[in-house]
């Protein structure tokens, strides 16, 4: 008998099988299809386990009377049916489970798990070796040092960046009264959150302070800009619905509320509403937990950076100055590391610090990011990685431009540009240093964001674009921004150290004057000493006389510097 393949079950029965066995199992599987059948391999539902039981319930169902339930396990009575020699054991055409077309529809949780093991395994020995070869390059002052004493400047900064909220409060207030018009409520938050950037600006510019400090204010300066932008736009928008027909619409209701400015500045988004999900309760020892993982993390994000990237840079030559194969050797041993970092800053920041404020505050929507790693397109990352300050994008630039008649490339354009102007201020001010690199370098995500979309589209595949994500993500993005900063980081260097050379000039202390008698006595008994070689042939007093000349001068030294 030929083999039989049902389209229904995809059953296949050798010709070994008797006719009865046969009528039986076809009465079997008719039965499934008709009711009860076992279900067949679907995703990552079926485990192992529930394979064999399957297979069990099968073979004693090939044996079995057709009219009972297929899905019933054998009973004693039918085991010496269930393991004989002569049931089949291959039921139906099934594929590999790491064949392409099966290989994302099984669970790969063991293979996650080796992974995490052989990560561990292989960078705790790079770890060793490192503190081998190198030793403890953390310095002691590294999370403060009495330098960061200096920067109570940029601390009375960020106190006092509270008092343009307020302001902007107080303005909407007078508005609601009708003391002031919209026309000029327009210009004076205008004015309100230009003054909120600049202040900071000008602050970490005029004091020497840390790189880190500089930063940390810069990032402070641009969320409360963006916060007041979606103050003054969600205001505004909302007194035109008020005045329109829609006014009747409760969520579009128009209303000056303290509160709910005092819970938008301190809660994690930039975009402004009136009411925001919460949630009933806050877990206490759930916030304790993410607090330990956020110190961990940070910590180990330190160490990353002092005992491998700084090393790194700080022994790499300029790339200008080198050749080819240096610089890509230089970008490709900055990669692992300055990637680790990266993601430490960002489960840090994006997941542990911001849901800890969430749940602190009762604040329901979390979804802070998406799966940006399984992005196929740079595109997708940009809209997936960092969803706050997508949302302020899409809610109060894209949107508005395209409402204005501006087309959809356009409008992408300057949401580019805006992000490429913030990260500027935030890279370039701390630094000192206006090169305009992370302005450049966010404009260039334009050009990748075309490339990407069209590789995705001519290969349509969803690792192969995934792929090209990471690879620009890891080779050509974070390293080259590494070398960028650092790089920044020596040149003011350079600026400081001419400062205090110039400084030091104007006052030098008792020991550089007594270094620089010791240098002209030393200029003076080098010359002596050609003297004295020249005149050697005629008489061997000269290099006697230098010689006493010498112990002369080294007498002296000690006892002026003693």
């Amino acid at each position: 008998m030929s083999p039989e393949i049902s389209s229904g079950t995809a059953t296949e029965i050798g010709t070994s099988q008797s006719g009865s066995d046969i009528s039986h199992l076809s009465l079997r599987r008719r039965a499934g299809d008709a009711g009860t059948r076992v279900p067949e391999r679907n995703g990552c539902e079926d485990d192992g386990e529930a394979v064999d039981d399957r297979d069990r319930m099968e073979s004693a169902n090939f044996t079995s009377n057709p009219g009972e339930n297929v899905n019933e396990n054998p009973t004693n009575s039918d085991t010496r049916f269930t393991y004989r020699a002569s049931v089949p054991a291959h039921w139906r055409i099934r594929e590999s489970p790491l064949s392409s077309d099966n290989i994302f529809k099984q669970s790969h949780a063991g293979l996650f798990n080796l992974c995490v093991v052989v990560l561990v395994a292989v960078n705790s020995r790079l770890i060793i070796e490192n503190l081998m070869k190198y030793g403890w390059l953390i310095r002691s002052d590294f999370w403060f040092s009495s330098r960061s004493l200096r920067d109570w400047p940029l601390f009375m900064c960020c106190l006092t960046l509270p008092i343009f909220p307020l302001v902007a409060f107080v303005v909407e207030k007078l508005l609601q009264q009708n003391h002031i018009s919209e026309r000029a409520v327009i210009w004076i938050h205008v004015l309100i959150s230009t003054i909120a950037v600049l202040y900071p600006v000008i602050v970490i510019l005029r004091c020497d302070s840390a790189f880190l400090s500089g930063i940390a204010l810069m990032l402070f300066a641009c969320i409360v800009w963006l916060k007041l932008v979606s103050y003054a736009h969600t205001n505004s928008d909302m007194r035109s619905v008020a005045k329109s027909a829609e006014k009747g619409s409760a969520g579009c209701m128009y209303d000056v509320n303290f509160k709910s400015l005092v819970y938008f500045m301190v809660a994690p988004t930039l975009c402004y509403q009136i009411s925001y999900p919460r949630t009933q309760t806050i877990r206490k020892s759930w916030v304790v937990r993410q607090f330990i993982k956020l110190i961990i993390f940070t910590g180990l994000m330190g160490f990353i950076i002092e005992q491998y990237i700084n090393p790194i840079v700080q022994n790499s030559r300029h790339p200008l100055e080198a050749n080819f194969l240096y610089a890509i050797e230089r970008i490709l041993k900055l990669s692992v590391p300055n990637l680790y970092v990266w993601l430490c800053m960002f489960y840090s920041f994006f997941h542990l610090w911001l849901n800890i404020l969430a749940e602190l505050l009762r604040f329901g929507d979390r979804e802070f990011y998406k799966d940006w790693w399984n992005a196929k397109t740079v595109e997708e990352y940009w809209r997936m990685w960092n969803m706050p300050v997508h949302k302020w994008m899409v809610r109060h630039v894209y949107l508005p431009c395209l409402r204005n008649g501006i087309p959809k490339g356009v409008a992408i354009l300057i949401a580019f540009f805006v992000s490429a102007v913030f990260h500027e201020l935030c890279v370039a001010v701390p630094c000192h240093l206006f090169k305009f690199w992370a302005f450049i370098g966010i404009m260039f995500q334009v050009p990748l964001v075309l490339i990407t979309s069209y590789l995705q589209n001519k290969f349509r595949s969803s690792m192969v674009g995934n792929m090209i994500f990471w690879f620009i993500f890891c080779i050509l993005g974070q390293p080259t921004k590494a070398k960028q900063n650092r790089v920044g980081d020596a040149k003011r260097m350079t600026k400081d150290q001419g400062q205090r050379r110039r400084r030091n000039r104007r006052k030098r202390p008792e020991s550089e004057k007594n270094k620089g008698w010791l240098m002209e006595e030393g200029k003076k008994l080098v010359r002596g000493n050609f003297s004295c070689k020249r005149h050697a042939a005629d008489d061997g007093f000269g290099s006697q006389q230098h010689l006493v000349k010498l112990c002369a001068l080294t007498m002296s030294c000690i006892s002026r510097f003693h």
